[in-house]
């Protein structure tokens, strides 16, 4: 079984943040959301992956993956022109693919359980497709699934106006060889995509065998601000231990679990887990956490930062409280006015932000 990674796509949903990177490097609790899918399919026993590119961020793509040696992968690139879809993203990798059955897997999609279960589950049915379902609040922003109380999908809608359920395709999904034949069976929708729901449902429609499995554990799409700050606190909170690396004065206090890298200092200040810390990080005079990620190279200084994702190389300082917020490599957020308030920010890239 090979793995079909799509780590294409424009990440308009993250912009500004995404206007100088692919989405799918963004980190959560300070990792790269790409590195979890990676490890996802590895500890199922993936060994081959397609990596499915677009031109706009494929080279950023290939130099955080290489040749997925990290993940005992071996990892091939595949070139996506345009975004048409994740049934043309299949299309495309058909050459890749052949007649091997294998995972696709959204390169921007958390879950907080492995998929080794389902990838034995799936090669035990000799179905030629299974899904992964979750109830979610807003089934008109996702693709749904109606199905009957043996689990079995009856059908499929994308973005339904009028939901036929509450379950959202979670972004991984099993198919045999079979999918591609459903692929050239359909058109592009309103949105002038190939849509996968559409090529799953002519299985359906043609007989084939399509399973389902309800996922018990957390689901994120990490596609908007809300979902990554979501899936950092839902990553920070499963996943963090206690590991101090660096340096903490006799003046500061370190409560709970803080994951720090080596070569940061925290004086004065009060850092309050989960919370992860990356290298030569300093934080002065400072409030950090809960639930907070900060990159390495960071300087944080007489500020109070608390549930944010603040990437390498960023200066926080005489900031009152910031919260909520998702600030860019190499950014500069400082207040010089003396006023009081607490800030909610979205800032990309090496911005400045003087408030």
């Amino acid at each position: 079984m090979k793995g079909l990674v799509l780590s294409g796509g424009r990440g308009r949903r993250l912009r500004p943040l995404t206007y100088t990177g692919a989405k799918q490097l963004v980190p959560v609790a300070n990792r790269p959301i790409l590195f979890y899918v990676l490890e996802n399919l590895s500890e199922a026993g993936i060994q081959d992956v397609g990596m499915i590119i677009s031109p706009e961020t494929g080279k950023e793509i290939k130099s955080a993956v290489g040749e997925g040696k990290d993940w005992g992968l071996k990892v091939e690139y595949i070139l996506q022109e345009e975004p048409l879809g994740l049934a043309h993203a299949v299309k495309v990798a058909r050459p890749y693919l052949g007649m091997n059955p294998f995972i696709m897997y959204l390169g921007d999609n958390l879950i907080g359980s492995g998929i080794a279960k389902f990838r034995r589950d799936f090669e035990q049915s000799k179905a030629d497709a299974s899904i992964l379902l979750k109830e979610v609040d807003t089934p008109a922003n996702f693709g749904i699934a109606e199905v009957d109380k043996q689990g079995r999908v009856i059908r499929l809608v994308e973005k339904p106006k009028t939901p036929i359920s509450n379950l959202a395709l979670v972004g991984i999904y099993f198919f045999s060889a079979k999918i591609h034949e459903a692929v050239t069976k359909i058109r592009p929708s309103l949105r002038g995509e190939l849509e996968i729901t559409d090529a799953i449902q002519w299985l359906l429609d043609n007989e084939n065998k399509v399973l389902s499995h309800r996922l018990e554990e957390w689901w994120l799409d990490t596609g908007k601000k809300d979902d990554l700050l979501t899936a950092n606190t839902a990553v920070l909170d499963d996943w963090t231990r206690r590991k101090i690396r660096g340096n903490v004065d006799a003046t500061s206090q370190v409560i709970g679990r803080v994951d720090m890298g080596k070569g940061s200092h925290i004086i004065n200040s009060t850092v309050r887990g989960p919370v992860v810390i990356g290298e030569n990080v300093h934080i002065e005079g400072s409030f950090i956490g809960p639930f907070t990620s900060i990159g390495n190279g960071c300087r944080i200084r007489s500020a109070v930062v608390e549930h944010s994702v603040v990437l390498e190389n960023a200066v926080i300082e005489h900031i009152d409280r910031l919260e909520d917020s998702l600030i860019g490599k190499g950014s500069l957020i400082v207040q010089g006015n003396g006023n009081h308030h607490a800030y909610r920010l979205t800032v990309g890239d090496v911005s400045v932000v003087e408030l």
